[in-house]
């Protein structure tokens, strides 16, 4: 009886000082770091918005956006930054280009100097990373990956993923990525020989990317490969309202629709991912063979676009300022997170360990100050001298050690797929087309890209 007694006392012990741990994390996430960093930035002089308990500005932030989304755009022009960022110009105008705001209960600093953006990016990558907002938000989307692994685990995942976005890997891509982009063009001349004078472009770049995704990086469960990128996609679309759901504590608990849906195209995922590792593993290691010669035979063998690609093409200047003063009016994010995991000094600014640094990336590329008058103009000539900073004025892919593991890779994508299109097709925007970019974690025009297309060889 008294051993038992001495059990059940251990028991209770255990259980009363994991519950008194849990709630003192609760109220540290949700009460005390949030206050401590508010008085350690106010002392400094940086202010914000007010924000209400628990959800912070997240209202605020969604009826500034909702109110600049809800009508399209009077006419096509690239100055989308009141639209797409409207709660960061209003707050800028008012706080000037430091200020904090509250993402749920995450404390976020906007930060557009340059010299500051490049010290953080650079010197402190190690010290810094995905916040636990972050990573939760998106956890069913990239999952625990490269994009959202810190310290450590992104070290070890970076230094074996590395190398086949590099050097000749990535070179032997660019066959596959023709015959993918060669299919799309097949689809667009069969469209136009049906009498279609327009098309929704977004659509077939949609097809061809996932296309090139899955031939290149799944190989012969491309099928497969396929699935996975389109369930990606939907995963994508609910991620985006991830923040809403757990500024919340315990929010990802509930028996919610949005929960069970993001549970479920997980699953689906989880279980073709396993289906092509199981049939890798059971593979006999003689039909690898076939899978490394044909990369390197269809290279050989896709006509004169894939002849000496990589050497005599890419190298034309003109092609890559197009590419990239398109990524710079329309970066594939309008924002870059990064959390303090100590405390740093950043510029004249003192960092406490758990603050959130928001580096607003659309506004940057559209600033005036650094960019000149023509900031929202399409002038791809900018790009030909390096007056522009990749790193401070110029981070689509951002910069330093945690730069896009995949940036090569999709510049290849886009000049392949870019350039084979011009040199068979001339298109102009269509009548119907209606200008609406919006975010749903990255920019998107709201109603596809029509545009009329023809043929050069008519």
């Amino acid at each position: 009886m008294a051993v038992m007694m001495l059990v059940l006392t251990s028991l209770l012990v255990i259980f009363i000082f994991s519950f008194l741990k849990v709630a003192y994390d609760t109220i540290s996430c949700y009460f005390l770091t949030p206050r401590r960093i508010k008085k350690i930035m106010e002392k400094q002089g940086v202010r914000g918005p007010k924000p209400r308990p628990l959800t912070g500005n997240i209202l605020d932030v969604a009826a500034y956006v909702s109110k600049s989304t809800s009508k399209d755009m009077d006419h096509i022009t690239h100055d989308t930054v009141n639209r797409l960022l409207p709660h960061y110009v209003a707050w800028s105008k008012q706080y000037g280009k430091r200020f904090i705001f509250w993402n749920g209960v995450e404390p976020r600093l906007c930060i557009s100097e340059t010299e500051m953006i490049k010290e953080l990016l650079t010197k402190y990558s190690t010290k810094s990373g995905k916040s636990w907002l972050q990573r939760e938000g998106t956890k069913h989307f990239i999952g625990r990956g490269l994009l959202m692994a810190n310290g450590s685990d992104w070290y070890h995942q970076r230094h074996i993923a590395a190398p086949s976005f590099m050097g000749e890997r990535l070179k032997s891509k660019a066959g596959l990525m023709v015959e993918c982009t060669k299919n799309m063009l097949r689809s667009l001349q069969n469209a136009v020989e049906s009498g279609q004078t327009e098309v929704e472009i977004g659509e077939y770049m949609s097809r061809v990317t996932a296309d090139i995704i899955s031939r290149t990086q799944f190989g012969s469960s491309y099928e497969k490969g396929k699935q996975i990128f389109h369930l990606l996609t939907e995963l994508q679309s609910l991620c985006h309202q991830a923040t809403r759901h757990l500024c919340l504590p315990g929010s990802r608990f509930f028996p919610s629709n949005y929960n069970r849906q993001i549970k479920s195209k997980k699953m689906e995922v989880d279980r073709l991912l396993l289906e092509i590792i199981q049939s890798r593993k059971d593979c006999p290691k003689t039909t690898y063979i076939p899978c490394l010669l044909i990369p390197r035979l269809s290279g050989q063998v896709c006509s004169s676009w894939s002849t000496n690609l990589y050497t005599n093409f890419f190298p034309l200047l003109q092609l890559n300022m197009v590419v990239s003063e398109s990524l710079r009016l329309y970066p594939s994010g309008t924002l870059l997170p990064r959390m303090a995991f100590e405390d740093i000094k950043l510029g004249d600014l003192d960092i406490p360990k758990g603050l959130q640094i928001w580096i607003p990336v659309l506004a940057i590329h559209h600033s005036e100050e650094l960019w000149g008058k023509d900031a929202n103009e399409f002038n791809p000539d900018r790009f030909a001298s390096k007056s522009f900073a990749p790193g401070r004025h110029f981070i689509p892919f951002a910069a330093g050690p945690r730069n896009c593991i995949g940036q090569s890779f999709a510049m290849m994508e886009a000049k392949i797929i870019l350039a084979m299109l011009i040199s068979q097709f001339s298109f102009n925007i269509s009548d119907s087309y209606r200008h609406a970019p919006v975010v749903v974690l990255t920019i998107k025009p709201k109603y596809g890209v029509q545009v009329y297309l023809k043929p050069l060889n008519s």
